[in-house]
């Protein structure tokens, strides 16, 4: 058997080559006619491409009204977190309301400041007692301006250890330079007494 080897006219599929004759078309139907493939036009040198497409104003159309409600979503939010910060500081206010009048309901249930709040509204006196009233220069009264204290703000004396105030006055036995620098002033400046 013989080997058939291809023809130099025909191609890698046996497909026909291009035609001497046709300027190195390959021919495609019948001969003469114009081919059915719409050949792109040619950019003309003086005239720029269209930018913008169908497509892509279609895309900017959807960014735009995407950037829309973005933003009106962000003013609702913005306008939800002022909202809320306004509240936390009105509950932070009645807080510390409502702390004002729990020690304020406290102190009324003190014998000794209902005593004093007798004493200086209604200028209510025990038995025994003589009450003395000090007038102004108009003849008015003058009002106290004393007040009795929170029993939570009054601060406690703590004294201190006897530890401490053995070794300090060891320490004072043992260097008299100290006694001198801690010892009372002779004399208060501005006193012209003597």
């Amino acid at each position: 058997m013989s080997e058939r080897r291809p023809s130099r006219g025909t191609g890698p599929r046996g497909t026909r080559g291009p035609s001497p004759r046709g300027g190195g078309r390959p021919r495609s139907g019948t001969a003469g006619a114009p081919s059915r493939r719409p050949q792109a036009a040619a950019p003309r040198p003086g005239r720029p491409k269209p930018r913008l497409t169908g497509r892509a104003a279609i895309l900017i159309l959807v960014v735009v009204v995407l950037a829309v409600s973005y933003a009106s979503s962000m003013r609702a939010y913005l306008q939800q977190q002022d909202h809320a910060s306004d509240l936390r500081a009105q509950i932070a206010r009645t807080e510390v309301e409502i702390d004002a009048l729990e020690r304020e309901k406290k102190r009324w249930s003190d014998e000794a400041f209902i005593e004093a709040q007798a004493r200086l509204r209604l200028g209510y006196v025990m038995p025994g007692e003589t009450t003395y009233v000090v007038l102004d220069e108009n003849g008015k009264a003058l009002e106290s301006t004393n007040e009795l204290p929170d029993a939570d703000t009054t601060p406690i004396d703590v004294p201190d250890a006897w530890w401490d105030t053995m070794w300090g006055s060891l320490e004072l036995a043992g260097n008299p330079e100290l006694a001198e620098k801690d010892a009372p002033a002779e004399m208060i400046e501005g006193d012209d007494s003597e």
